[in-house]
């Protein structure tokens, strides 16, 4: 995908931030800034050029992954980054206020139990949960014809099996991440 100077500082901006507070708050397990550009900005923004809708829900957010690179590849889309830990959440929103992202608006707290003003288009998850909890937890929280985005490492047969009924994989998307030699998929989940 191609990066423009500006979103490419401002990635490289957010990787700095990301370095700085892995420091002290243990963000992330990776600690060398080449890999953290491959395994986590590199493999956000691979999901890029697949998500739909103007607003999007990232579930277990983490330290800003996937949200915080699609939200500066994507300034017209909304996220909102959920996770339960303060330490997460507190770096999400400096980093936020830091990259002036008008876009995103993070939230701490356990999805399951979240009442959101409004359904979300869009839904993803990068290593949030099986496919089974993924869709229990936020199928409730997806517009009708929304989609919800899981991004898998392998391609994760075990887990198809154990999709809730009412809904199904409807796409699903090798993903190529420059940096990474690993398996990644992306798969659209939507009701039936």
């Amino acid at each position: 995908m191609d990066v423009d100077a500006h979103d490419k500082a401002l990635l490289n901006r957010y990787l700095q931030l990301l370095q700085r507070w892995n420091k002290v708050f243990n963000l992330t397990a990776v600690r060398d800034a080449a890999d953290m550009q491959s395994l986590h900005i590199a493999d956000s923004i691979s999901v890029a050029p697949f998500l739909r809708g103007k607003s999007c829900l990232d579930v277990g957010s983490g330290a800003g992954l996937p949200g915080i690179p699609l939200a500066i590849l994507q300034p017209d889309r909304q996220f909102t980054l959920l996770d339960t830990n303060g330490k997460k959440t507190r770096f999400i929103q400096q980093a936020v206020l830091e990259l002036g992202l008008p876009n995103v608006k993070v939230v701490q707290t356990r999805v399951e139990s979240w009442q959101p003003a409004a359904p979300f288009e869009a839904i993803i998850s990068r290593a949030f949960a099986s496919l089974h909890d993924f869709v229990t937890f936020t199928g409730k929280h997806v517009a009708e014809n929304g989609i919800l985005y899981a991004m898998k490492g392998r391609y994760p047969d075990s887990e198809l099996a154990e999709l809730p009924a009412g809904w199904r994989v409807t796409a699903q998307h090798p993903l190529h991440v420059p940096g990474l030699d690993a398996e990644r998929h992306l798969l659209e989940i939507q009701r039936d």
